[in-house]
């Protein structure tokens, strides 16, 4: 933790002396400094002899200090010489991340319980990321104005550096999935208020680190890639004007991308060489909304204006490309389906006196077309397998997150982007997301490697790309826009 340059405050609590050693009721350290013209942040802890109780605060350190959080209360023992138990440590790192979540817009109670803390690998890392992550959001809502900017440009340095980036995956698996998801929510939604207000301040586009907001990992066959980013951080790919209206500016930002890419591995061993194995088991895009329906309501347009998932590629690599012989992939999806008919004929008519004779003959040409909204595509680049999943309009055919639709489209009610989310013949999950699954793109990838290769780790790099399109769903307007989220990740596969 020392080498963030952010203070290790799990080993500054473990060493701190019994009470009745300290010189006052009360001991502190400076966690983050604006400037040296600004008051800086400090964490307190104070204790109440009467009660043999302690409490943790966050102070902005002005001659009148302002506390800007707190913990709850716990239990010490004056006659022990060491101040803070494990049960106290466990204790305080669950108030950590009760208070993150807190600042989500779900207000559900968090059951959270933990195994021992000698059984989580790198505890102090998981303690101080939990601490920091929390730090920033207290500094986002509670701060002063002139200490919120520096000290927030000092938290998002810590949080995107290589050690975050780390321990974030001891936390995740901590946490488990369900919070997990609540956490980056929480998260994700302080900082698209931060841009928001940057934004509207200094007229400036902010991103976001990447690193805060993607993981990966390989265990039991099984590779995984784990994806938050807010959208409001995302790169504008392009967009029909520079201008939307507030409302519908509210529902496009409070939303974030949530992605999951798993692949089954298999490492099949030959007579004379090795066969590594990758299939798609799941892959999974959601755009999810930061604040609940109620607000999105009031501010917003609505829940049913946000992005949609209009491309997904990916490319996969070896990053050591020495022992690798070649690379194969299945084929891509087929060609839209297209059926023709026509009929024809002449119409008119003849009534003679007889009414028994007449003649009618009709004349006319119809044409039907169905195509498939997603088509997927595989090709090889050197040894890198390149997958790619493509959005087409249903009418014209072109790629949705390249083009825009015409301006009789956006006002048509029954064009297929309309009630996207509700139509029995949308190419999106209710939820507004898609899932692509092995059943139907199972053929996957195969290398074949070198048996020079055999008892060693190799390193996969999963490089990826992912396309959100916005087009006007229930509200009246002519704005379009796509968004772009570019990520990477390194996968390891023992060759045995």
């Amino acid at each position: 933790m020392a080498s963030c340059g952010f203070p290790d405050i799990f080993s500054w609590i473990q060493s701190l002396p019994p009470v009745t050693q300290w010189p006052t009721t009360s001991m502190s350290i400076s966690i983050c400094s604006s400037s040296s013209s600004q008051p800086s942040l400090k964490l307190t802890i104070s204790q109440n002899h009467q009660t043999q109780k302690l409490s943790f605060a966050i102070a902005a350190d002005f001659n009148l200090p302002i506390f800007l959080w707190t913990s709850k209360q716990f239990k010490f023992s004056p006659q022990s010489m060491k101040l803070i138990s494990q049960e106290t440590v466990s204790s305080l790192l669950v108030n950590f991340i009760e208070d993150v979540l807190r600042y989500g817009s779900n207000n559900n109670n968090f059951l959270i319980k933990f195994l021992k803390l000698d059984s989580i690998a790198n505890f102090g890392d998981v303690f101080n990321l939990s601490f920091v992550t929390l730090l920033f959001l207290v500094c986002i809502y509670e701060a002063p104005a002139d200490l919120r900017s520096g000290c927030l440009n000092s938290i998002k340095n810590y949080l995107a550096n290589c050690w975050s980036r780390q321990a974030s995956k001891s936390l995740m698996k901590v946490l488990g999935s369900n919070l997990e998801e609540e956490w980056m929510r929480s998260l994700n939604l302080a900082i698209t208020n931060w841009i928001v207000e940057l934004q509207a301040t200094q007229r400036t586009l902010v991103k976001t680190p990447s690193p805060l907001f993607s993981y990966a990992f390989s265990t039991f066959g099984l590779w995984k890639v784990q994806l938050y980013c807010p959208l409001i951080a995302m790169d504008i790919a392009n967009s029909s004007s520079p201008s939307v209206d507030e409302r519908l500016q509210f529902s496009l930002n409070y939303h974030q991308l949530e992605g999951v890419l798993q692949f089954n591995s298999k490492v099949i061993v030959q007579e004379r060489w090795i066969d590594v194995m990758l299939n798609i088991d799941n892959i999974r895009c959601d755009v999810i909304s930061l604040v609940n329906e109620r607000l999105m309501n009031e501010r917003g347009a609505g829940v049913a204006e946000k992005h949609f998932p209009s491309r997904i590629s990916l490319q996969i690599t070896p990053t050591v490309q020495t022992n690798v012989v070649r690379v194969s992939v299945g084929k891509s999806s087929e060609n839209p389906a297209r059926e023709i008919g026509h009929e024809k004929g002449i119409e008119g008519s003849f009534e003679p006196p007889n009414p028994y004779l007449a003649l009618k003959v009709s004349a006319g040409e119809t044409i039907t077309m169905s195509l498939k909204p997603w088509k997927f595509e595989e090709s090889v680049y050197g040894y890198s397998a390149k997958l790619n999943w493509f959005l087409h309009d249903s009418v014209d055919g072109r790629e949705v997150f390249s083009s825009k639709p015409s301006k009789f489209a956006l006002i048509n009610p029954k064009a297929w982007f309309k009630d996207r989310y509700s139509s029995a013949y949308r190419p999106f999950t209710r939820q507004g997301g898609v899932i692509f699954a092995g059943d139907e793109y199972g053929e996957g990838v195969w290398w074949k490697v070198d048996k020079a290769a055999m008892g060693r780790t190799m390193d996969w790099e999963i490089r990826g790309w992912i396309w959100l399109t916005y087009w006007p769903n229930k509200h009246k307007t002519f704005y379009t826009e796509t968004r772009r989220l570019e990520f990477r990740e390194i996968l390891t596969l023992t060759i045995a």
